[in-house]
């Protein structure tokens, strides 16, 4: 059966991956901007996700400065439709080959993002570039390398920067920030920087990765120990698709044979979840997993080798001084984030990908945080995926999390 598992996760990952060759399509821009060939889809996170549920659900775009256009999601009120007064925006950023339909998989009462809306907080949903619902660009179709020409810092740069500055204007004050996985990572490298910290009230860091050189996850390790992302690049793979219309019916068709229980279909990769209902895979499955670009993958696989947390690297002097004015890449600083900076923290001993150890790499990096700024929550049986999908992830994370809010 481990085999079985292994076999299927392996298809997940790297099945589809074609999609993202490199062929060449002219790009023309539509009235709004968006290449005609990276169409809007027409079943948008607000009409099937959230009107569905009762709530009040608005659609933004925002433009970033490399001019890659994000959707957005706002969820300003909650489902009794009555706002009171000036609610607190939170910007919900998700993790690594997913979109902000993350926040959105569990029932009404148990969702981060609902929970949010009925607690008296404005919540906005951040979608990366490259997935479904972000996939426009001024001049660029997804179909030309040069779209895919980017990784995790560039999210730090642009994506990041553009969604809160967003979020601040629109709501007018400062926001609360909820990361989880990759979302952690981007933000600890912007806040390393001094950045955003203007427009932050507080943030969230859920499954925080920084430290990656001692992942327990089977699957990630040997990915980048043997060099596959980079593989990829090389047979001319810009997009790193792992969702395949073929492998999603599969998975389905596995799923739901009797006496089968995929809800920890992927511990070989993110870990042995505690908490995940096996209704919630069919759910996944109809929305995830989304595309990310094959240099992103390759950053991190760096980072995973490297076991440092730097700028994406050239792997050739002349190209990263070009970039950098360095022959090697700069390291993001995590002893720089400022120590008044509210955190709540929290991660898993069962996850395979913010390692325990790992984490507490981080942990000693804010030794210094103000006692009275930093809550750190730990649970030993959760992993990567019980955060966004737990059956009791509203009582163990959420509620505490809401709570920190309402104190900052």
């Amino acid at each position: 059966m481990a085999n079985t598992l292994t076999s299927i996760i392996l298809v997940i990952l790297f099945c589809g991956l074609a999609v993202g060759s490199r062929t060449k399509l002219i790009s023309v821009k539509g009235q709004d901007g968006m290449s005609a060939l990276a169409p809007v889809p027409n079943d948008g996170i607000c009409t099937s996700m959230v009107e569905t549920k009762g709530y009040v659900c608005e659609d933004h775009k925002v433009t970033t400065q490399d001019v890659y256009i994000l959707s957005m999601q706002r969820i300003p009120a909650g489902r009794s439709g009555k706002t009171a007064g000036k609610r607190p925006p939170v910007l919900l950023q998700h993790g690594l080959l997913m979109d902000g339909i993350t926040w959105l998989l569990l029932p009404p009462d148990q969702s981060l993002a609902f929970l949010l809306a009925d607690n008296g907080f404005d919540g906005w949903l951040a979608n990366t570039r490259g997935s479904k619902y972000s996939r426009g660009h001024t001049s660029l179709s997804p179909n030309e390398q040069a779209y895919w020409d980017w990784s995790w810092d560039e999210l730090v740069a642009y994506d990041l920067s553009a969604t809160f500055q967003y979020v601040h204007d629109k709501a007018g004050q400062k926001l609360h920030y909820v990361g989880h996985s990759l979302g952690t990572l981007i933000a600890l490298a912007a806040f390393s920087k001094h950045q955003l910290l203007n427009v932050l009230r507080s943030t969230a860091l859920l499954c925080p990765i920084a430290y990656m050189g001692q992942i327990a996850s089977p699957l990630a390790k040997n990915a980048a120990d043997n060099f596959l992302a980079e593989a990829l690049y090389w047979l001319g793979i810009d997009e790193f698709n792992p969702r395949g219309a073929a492998v999603i019916k599969l998975l389905k068709d596995i799923c739901n044979k009797p006496g089968v229980d995929c809800t920890n279909l992927s511990c070989y990769y993110i870990g042995q979840n505690c908490c995940l209902k096996s209704s919630i895979v069919d759910v996944f499955l109809d929305h995830e997993p989304q595309s990310t670009s094959t240099k992103n993958m390759i950053h991190l696989a760096q980072m995973i080798r490297e076991g440092s947390i730097a700028m994406y690297d050239y792997n050739n002097e002349v190209e990263n001084i070009k970039h950098y004015g360095q022959p090697t890449p700069p390291v993001y600083n995590m002893t720089s984030i400022p120590n008044d900076l509210p955190f709540f923290l929290s991660y898993g001993g069962a996850d395979a990908l913010a390692d325990v150890k790992d984490v507490k790499l981080l942990l000693n990096n804010l030794k210094d945080h103000d006692g009275d700024k930093l809550v750190i929550q730990y649970r030993d049986d959760y992993a990567h995926a019980d955060y966004v999908m737990g059956q009791n992830a509203k009582q163990v994370v959420y509620d505490p999390l809401m709570a920190f809010f309402r104190l900052q």
